[in-house]
């Protein structure tokens, strides 16, 4: 890849701001996020980071600033930035009679892709889901239906997958086969933004992190510099137990009260 090229954010949000009536949800964002870099946009109930995703993948216009994919406009060429983009929402909305086999062929139609059947059993194969390969979409297992829909928003290889809350509800065996899988996309070129309440899971495999609050955000670094730069904020020190941890710095910054 070319220097310039390589110079370029994947994701270059400037100023963003997201109004719903009265209500500012999104107040002057700004993140630029790496190509091959994973990372991770942490808030509580509220802060804005649905609001922000909803602008990055184009569903809601913006009240002010930019959101650019690789370099395009969202607003101003929607469907070429969209092509770039790869989205896995928190809860899988595929028709739940169809087959595994028939959602990948679905979907590899409506990218425009030509896959052949030993093409769809290869792709379904490296997911591990290949003896399920007949079974409805209704009848797959948490797990399976995250690890299928992994593979649906990737199937057209976007330079940027957008993760919201991808291990929610997942036990733990299903959790770090998704963080595996999460790892290999970006090891294949991808970068990746993703939501989580997990500070675990931040830590074991974001990059980098952004904390948010009512549409602000407060603080971005590596888990461990985050931590390294707030040990001493009385907020911080405040509520920790012990060793200052991610979650310590998060509940800190944003604050203890439960969110709806």
């Amino acid at each position: 890849m070319d220097n310039q090229v390589a110079s370029v954010p994947i994701l270059d949000i400037a100023d963003l701001i997201v109004r719903y009536g009265t209500r500012t949800a999104v107040d002057k964002v700004s993140l630029q996020i790496r190509r091959g870099e994973i990372f991770g946009l942490l808030g509580p109930n509220g802060a804005g980071k649905t609001s922000t995703l909803s602008a990055i993948e184009g569903l809601v216009k913006p009240s002010g600033g930019t959101v650019l994919v690789d370099g395009i406009d969202i607003q101003r060429d929607p469907l070429a930035a969209k092509a770039r983009l790869g989205v896995q929402l928190q809860s899988s909305s595929f028709q739940s009679e169809l087959t595994i086999e028939q959602i990948v062929r679905l979907y590899s139609g409506l990218y425009g892709m030509s896959v052949t059947r030993q093409g769809i059993a290869d792709r379904i194969r490296g997911i591990g889901l290949d003896a399920e390969l007949g079974k409805r979409f209704k009848s797959l297992s948490g797990g399976q239906q995250q690890r299928l829909s992994l593979l649906i928003a990737v199937i057209h290889e976007p330079v940027l997958l957008l993760l919201d809350e991808p291990t929610s509800g997942l036990d733990p065996q299903s959790r770090r086969q998704l963080w595996d899988r999460i790892e290999n996309l970006r090891t294949g070129g991808g970068s990746i933004l993703l939501t989580t309440h997990s500070m675990e899971e931040a830590q074991a495999v974001c990059d980098r992190v952004a904390i948010i609050d009512r549409g602000k955000v407060l603080t971005v670094d590596s888990p461990s510099e985050l931590v390294a730069k707030h040990r001493d904020d009385p907020r911080v020190v405040r509520v920790a137990r012990g060793e200052v941890t991610l979650e310590d710095v998060f509940i800190g910054l944003t604050g203890s009260e439960i969110r709806g």
